[in-house]
């Protein structure tokens, strides 16, 4: 039986990385040097990759439903899929590497590591450090036969209105939760200032790697993981009737993380081979040996 989250229009991303691209053609400064007229850092029209984009969030936008993500929370939040020792999900993790994109020659281990370092020099707590090297594993999602749509993008709530601050808002007409009225008003089945533990995400590699490794990380760290890509309210504030003053506090860890994740990028790449020991050591301390994927 054919998916029914398939469109028969083109692919949406040549490569994986054209969405964090995308992003920092829409964020080019970090948040505390942004220029406050939107116009000002939201300019898609200069993207070579405008359409292909546009194409990925129209899907995305599409069947990102409440359904859907209650749908995939029971497929993958069981952890059945597959046991690997951490090094070799880096590695399989490396597979994402698109060799037919002639702008993009690192794979994900080197971006891993940029923001890890990054991290690291400005003299951050060591667990800080390994939430940059492990934030983007949920991406194995990929690997799994998921959508690239279903994978990546900006993040927002499901349940509720779709805000006006997300990217492309205008492709949610076709979503069939704009059309119901359980969901398409400002707190759809949540409460003012519910709490985003309340609160279902869209489905990605943020709340999959989330749920992976809730139980071993300290909090600023899973608020980090779980809401790196929302930045309809990291950036735009757009959720504020939903957050909780405990999610305002752990949010301005989500805003020190950002600038590492999209402005870590180095002319000389980390060397991977000599960095290996102390990274071993570092997911050794907080991680269990093997995980369940």
């Amino acid at each position: 039986m054919q998916s029914p989250y398939k469109d028969k229009e083109i692919a949406p991303l040549q490569n994986i990385e054209d969405w964090e691209e995308d992003l920092k053609v829409r964020y080019p400064k970090p948040k505390d040097e942004q220029a406050k007229a939107k116009g000002d850092y939201r300019n898609y029209h200069d993207s070579d990759r405008v359409d292909t984009v546009r194409e990925f969030y129209r899907l995305n936008h599409k069947y990102q439903t409440y359904d859907f993500v209650v749908e995939k929370e029971k497929e993958f939040l069981t952890f059945q899929k597959r046991e690997m020792p951490f090094w070799d999900a880096i590695d399989y993790l490396n597979t994402l590497v698109d060799d037919s994109d002639p702008d993009i020659d690192l794979d994900q281990l080197q971006h891993l590591l940029q923001t890890s370092e990054a991290i690291r020099a400005d003299g951050h707590p060591d667990w800080f450090v390994l939430t940059g090297f492990i934030h983007d594993m949920g991406k194995v999602l990929c690997l799994f036969g998921e959508p690239q749509w279903a994978v990546v993008g900006d993040t927002f709530p499901v349940g509720c209105k779709h805000s006006e601050d997300i990217v492309y808002p205008e492709f949610f007409r076709d979503n069939p939760d704009a059309q119901d009225d359980r969901f398409n008003n400002k707190y759809g089945i949540y409460n003012h200032h519910c709490g985003l533990e309340n609160v279902k995400m869209s489905w990605g590699h943020d709340e999959y790697l989330y749920q992976m490794v809730k139980d071993y990380l300290p909090e600023p760290a899973l608020y980090m993981i779980r809401y790196h890509s929302f930045y309809a309210q990291h950036r735009e504030n757009a959720y504020d009737h939903l957050l909780s003053d405990h999610d305002r506090e752990m949010f301005r860890w989500v805003d020190k993380f950002n600038p590492y994740d999209l402005y870590s990028k180095v002319p000389v790449p980390p060397d991977a081979k000599a960095l290996r020991p102390y990274y071993e050591d570092l997911v050794a301390k907080y991680l269990p040996p093997v995980l369940k994927f």
